[in-house]
């Protein structure tokens, strides 16, 4: 199953890199792919892994610092300084 996600806060391949390699090591999650020119993540999973996993991939872009465009007070400060280290730490990640 395909779940497409519009997030705030993407910028670069540093958040791209940081969003995949957290996303993908979630159970049932088969394939992660970013746009950083359309802020959208898309994630293939398993279907018959999780039956809420839409709920489950949003938490957890929202806790690196992604949360879905429209989702009413969630992009705060706190939320955006997350991503700017998420996104730091993909750049980090990206070179090793």
């Amino acid at each position: 199953m395909k779940y497409s996600f519009q997030v705030e806060n993407i910028r670069c391949g540093g958040c791209t890199n940081s969003i995949t390699k957290k996303l993908i090591k979630l159970d049932g999650v088969k394939e992660v792919h970013v746009i950083v020119n359309n802020k959208q993540v898309t994630v293939t999973t398993d279907s018959t892994i999780h039956t809420n996993m839409r709920k489950t991939l949003s938490e957890k872009l929202a806790k690196l610092g992604y949360p879905e465009l429209g989702s009413e007070g969630t992009n705060r400060l706190m939320t955006k300084a997350t991503s700017v280290v998420s996104c730091a730490l993909g750049k980090v990640s990206n070179k090793t």
